[in-house]
C-alpha cells in the first residue's frame, strides 16, 4: 500500500540486526590451536611524548625493522566447558597488559571509565573510504569490515566476512582510521573475526597517531617511556576495551597488531572512542552538528529509570495517557505499556487502535529510546496544541510498549553501549529468542492453500494458535504469551516492531496489519547519537501512526435493533484476507485509494454487499451494513424466549420443509 510504503521511506537506513550468523562455538567446530604469532617489533623507538610530529625510527608506516623476524610461543591449553551466563560479566579492560618483551608494560589507573563517545564505525558515520590497511586477505575481508559488531555471511566463502584480516604473509600489518578532523582519541574496542568457519582475532596490538599519515608517534606507556602493548581479545565475539594511558590529539589514529593465534592472521573489528575538538586554525571542515531541538530526554533508561519516565509522562499529561502492565516477565519485570488518547482506558466506537512495540530483542536499545521519546513528544506537543498531535490522540488510541524483553536489556545496559556485543541480552532471562516464539501460522495456511481450502474450509483470518503451543510443556515465554493476550484483547488495526518479526502471527491471529522495522546499524548506539536517532526517524513514527485512516471503516449493526454485531466478517473482493468487527461491531479495513466490492456476513444474519471507494484524500471511508437474521436465527431467538411463533415465520418454515421434502 502506497502510504506504508511511504510510513517505511521514511524510517532511517535500515541494516538486518537479526540475521547475523551464530557463533562458531555453537557448531561442534574444534577450536584452534591457542598458539601465539608475533610480528616483528615496530614502534620500538618512537619520538618522545612532548614531540608528537616526529615519527618512529623506521618506516614511515609505522615499522622499526626492514627485516621480519617470527616466534613462535607455545603455551599449554586448558579446555574447559562454557557454562551459560547467568549474571552479565564485568567491563572487559585492559589490566593486566599482555607484552612478549620488557619494552611496552603498560601502566593503567585503577579506575577507567570510557569518556569520549565512539567515532562511529560500528554505525556507520565513518564511511569505508575512512579506512585503510597494509593488506587484506580478500575485499570481503577488507578494512571496511573492520568495525565492531559487523557479521559474517552464513556461506563458506562469503563475498563478505566477519572482520578486517591482513594477508598471512604480512607480518607488519596495520589499520588505520582517517577522522577527517583534530580528533581527542580516548580508547579502543576490539574483537575477534566473526565466522562460522575461522578462528582468527588478535591478541595485542600497539597504537600509533599521525596528523598528515607520514609522520607517526605511539602511545606511551607513562611510567617507563616505552610503547604501550595493549591486550586485545582471547575469543572471536568478546569487546575488549582500551583506554589510552593518555588521550592524544591526531586526525588518524592506526593499530598495528603485534601477535595472533597460530595458523591465522591478524583479524579484529574496531570502534574508536574520541571526542571532537576545535581547530584553531580552521584548516579541516567542521563537522556537522548532530542533535534535535526537542527538549526531551536523549539518554538510556535501564528498567526503574524507563518506569520514572513513564510517570513523568503520565503526571504531566494525565487527561490523554494511561500506564498499564499486560504481563511480566521471567524475572518478574512488569511490560509497561503507555496508552495516549483522549479518552485514555476506553474503546471509542470507530475510532482505531495503533500499537508500537520495542525491546524484543533485549540488546536492540534504540526502538525501546524512540517509543519513550515518542511519548514524550506527543505528551509536550499536545499540550502546546500541535494540530497534527491533537488530531492523532483525538481520532486513535495509541499503545506504546518499550520493552518487550525487560530481562535481556538489563543485562545489556549493565555491558553498557559498546561493550554489549552482538548476542548478549538478546534472549529473554530463559534464553528464549522472543522473535521466533511465536507460533508458526503461516505453514498451515500455506499447506490449506495448496489443498484448496482457503476460505470455504480454512479461514484466511483468525488463525487459531496450534495445539501443540497450548500444551503445559509448551516452550513458551511468559513475555509472548503476555503480547499475544493483549493482541486478543485489544482491537489493534495497524502495529510496527522495532525491530524483531513475530513473522505474521499478528496478521494471521488478529486483524492488525504488522511490519517489522530495522533499525540502526548499531544495536546499542551510545547516549550521544540518540538525538540524531530521533531526528531520523521522528517523522516516520507519526506518518506510520498516521496510515491507520486509510482505507474504510464503519460499524456492523442488526437492522432491527441497531446493536453492533461483534465478530462479523468483512471481505474484500479479490482480497484473500477478511477482517472482523470488534465487540461493538466496528471495524477498520485498511486500502489504498480505488474501488471495492466489500461485504459483511454473520452467523444467523443474510450477508450484505456494498460498493465502497476510497479517495486519495486522508479517510477513513465510512463503509456501514445493516444486517438481516435469517429465519432460522429468528425462530432460534424466540423458542428461547419462550414466544410463540407468529404466524407469517410459521407459514415460511413448512414452505421450506416442503421444498425440502
Amino acid at each position: 500500500m502506497w502510504g506504508l510504503l511511504l510510513a517505511l521511506a521514511t524510517f532511517a537506513p535500515a541494516v538486518g540486526l537479526g540475521l547475523g550468523a551464530p557463533g562458531a562455538s555453537g557448531l561442534g567446530l574444534a577450536p584452534p590451536a591457542t598458539t601465539e604469532v608475533r610480528g616483528s617489533a615496530r614502534g620500538s623507538t618512537p619520538a618522545p611524548q612532548s614531540s608528537p610530529v616526529q615519527p618512529p625510527a623506521g618506516k614511515d608506516n609505522g615499522t622499526s625493522e626492514r627485516h621480519v623476524r617470527i616466534r613462535i610461543v607455545k603455551k599449554k591449553v586448558i579446555m574447559k566447558k562454557r557454562k551459560k551466563l547467568t549474571h552479565p560479566r564485568p567491563m572487559v579492560t585492559a589490566r593486566p597488559p599482555v607484552t612478549t618483551t620488557p619494552v611496552g608494560v603498560l601502566d593503567l589507573p585503577e579506575e577507567q571509565e570510557p569518556g569520549c563517545p565512539p567515532l562511529g564505525l560500528e554505525s556507520l558515520q565513518v564511511s569505508d573510504s575512512q579506512l585503510e590497511a597494509s593488506s587484506s586477505q580478500s575485499f570481503g575481508l577488507g578494512p571496511h569490515r573492520g568495525r565492531l559488531n559487523i557479521q559474517s555471511g552464513l556461506e563458506d566463502g562469503d563475498l563478505y566476512d566477519g572482520a578486517w584480516c591482513a594477508e598471512q604473509q604480512d607480518a607488519e600489518p596495520w589499520f588505520q582510521v582517517d577522522a577527517r578532523h583534530p580528533t581527542r582519541f580516548s580508547g579502543i574496542i576490539t574483537q575477534g573475526r566473526n565466522s562460522v568457519w575461522r578462528y582468527d582475532w588478535v591478541t595485542s596490538y600497539k597504537v600509533q597517531f599521525s596528523n598528515d599519515s607520514q609522520t607517526w608517534w605511539g602511545s606511551r606507556n607513562c611510567s617507563r617511556g616505552m610503547d604501550a602493548v595493549f591486550p586485545a581479545n582471547s575469543d572471536p565475539e568478546t569487546p575488549v576495551l582500551n583506554l589510552l594511558p593518555e588521550p592524544q590529539v591526531a586526525r588518524f589514529i592506526r593499530l598495528l597488531p603485534q601477535t595472533w593465534l597460530q595458523g591465522g592472521a591478524a583479524c579484529l573489528r574496531t570502534e574508536i572512542l574520541a571526542c571532537p575538538v576545535s581547530d584553531p586554525n580552521d584548516l579541516f571542515p567542521k563537522a556537522p552538528a548532530l542533535g534535535s531541538s526537542d527538549p526531551l530526554d536523549f539518554r538510556h533508561h535501564n528498567y526503574k529509570a524507563m518506569r520514572k519516565l513513564m510517570k513523568q509522562v503520565n503526571e504531566k499529561c494525565p487527561n490523554i495517557t494511561r500506564v498499564y502492565s499486560i504481563g511480566k516477565s521471567h524475572q518478574g519485570l512488569k511490560l509497561y505499556v503507555m496508552e495516549m488518547s483522549d479518552q485514555p482506558g476506553e474503546h471509542e466506537l470507530g475510532e482505531p487502535e495503533v500499537r508500537y512495540v520495542a525491546g524484543m530483542h533485549g540488546n536492540e536499545a534504540l526502538g525501546r529510546e524512540l517509543l519513550l521519546l515518542l511519548m514524550q513528544f506527543l505528551c509536550h506537543e499536545f499540550l502546546r496544541g500541535d494540530p497534527r498531535v491533537t488530531r492523532l490522540l483525538t481520532e486513535t488510541r495509541v499503545h506504546l510498549l518499550p520493552s518487550m524483553n525487560p530481562d535481556g536489556y538489563e543485562t545489556a545496559f549493565r555491558r553498557g553501549s559498546e561493550l554489549v556485543g552482538w548476542a548478549e541480552g538478546r534472549w529473554n532471562h530463559q534464553g528464549i529468542d522472543l522473535n521466533h516464539n511465536f507460533a508458526d501460522l503461516n505453514t498451515p495456511l500455506w499447506e490449506a492453500e495448496d489443498d484448496g481450502l482457503v476460505p470455504d474450509t480454512v479461514p484466511n483470518h483468525h488463525l487459531p494458535l496450534p495445539t501443540y503451543y497450548t500444551l503445559p510443556n509448551a516452550t513458551v515465554a511468559p513475555e509472548t504469551r503476555a503480547v499475544i493476550e493483549w493482541m486478543q484483547r485489544i482491537p489493534f488495526v495497524l502495529s510496527a516492531n522495532l525491530h524483531g518479526g513475530m513473522n505474521d502471527f499478528s496478521y494471521l491471529h488478529t486483524n492488525c496489519f504488522e511490519i517489522t522495522v530495522e533499525l540502526s546499524c548499531d544495536k546499542f548506539p551510545h547516549e550521544n547519537e540518540l538525538p540524531q536517532e530521533w531526528e531520523n526517524n521522528k517523522e516516520a513514527l507519526l506518518t506510520y501512526l498516521e496510515q491507520v485512516r486509510m482505507g474504510i471503516t464503519g460499524v456492523v449493526r442488526d437492522k432491527d435493533t441497531e446493536l453492533g454485531i461483534a465478530d462479523a466478517v468483512i471481505a474484500v473482493e479479490g482480497i484473500n484476507h477478511d477482517v472482523t468487527t470488534a465487540w461493538g461491531g466496528d471495524y477498520w479495513r485498511l486500502l489504498t485509494p480505488g474501488d471495492y466490492v466489500v461485504t459483511a456476513s454473520a452467523e444467523g444474519y443474510h450477508p450484505a454487499t456494498r460498493n465502497c471507494r476510497v479517495p486519495f484524500e486522508e479517510g477513513p471511508v465510512p463503509c456501514n451494513f445493516h444486517l438481516t437474521k435469517t429465519p432460522k436465527q429468528r425462530l432460534r431467538e424466540l423458542l428461547a424466549a419462550g414466544a410463540k411463533v407468529p404466524p407469517d415465520l410459521r407459514r415460511r418454515l413448512e414452505r421450506l420443509r416442503g421444498q425440502k421434502n
